[in-house]
């Protein structure tokens, strides 16, 4: 399952699941919409985990949670527990991080 943010509330689904994983975004963002499919196709495919979309221009909360300089940025949280991130628009190497968190 994912979910796109439509309010700045990223902290409080890190704390409700286990394992979740961001794609900081934005809607001017090339990468980001090329990413954005191959992300969702991943979420189908791993049940372990809350996949979720952040805009990072719109939820400066949601992005402070991970060090996010460029986009688009993957973000794994374990526990409440910032864990790791890439930024990449390469999908082996967000499938490699998705395979790690989980």
């Amino acid at each position: 399952m994912i979910q796109e943010l439509d309010q700045d509330n990223l902290q409080n689904i890190i704390s409700e699941n286990d394992t979740v994983i961001v794609q900081y975004s934005a809607t001017w963002c090339g990468n980001c919409r090329i990413m954005k499919p191959k992300f969702k196709k991943l979420s189908t495919e791993n049940e372990g985990a809350t996949f979720v979309i952040a805009d990072a221009e719109k939820f400066p909360e949601s992005r402070k949670l991970a060090t996010v300089d460029n986009l688009p940025t993957f973000a794994t949280f374990k526990n409440g527990e910032f864990k790791g991130q890439v930024q990449t628009n390469k999908f082996d190497v967000l499938k490699e991080l998705v395979e790690e968190a989980i």
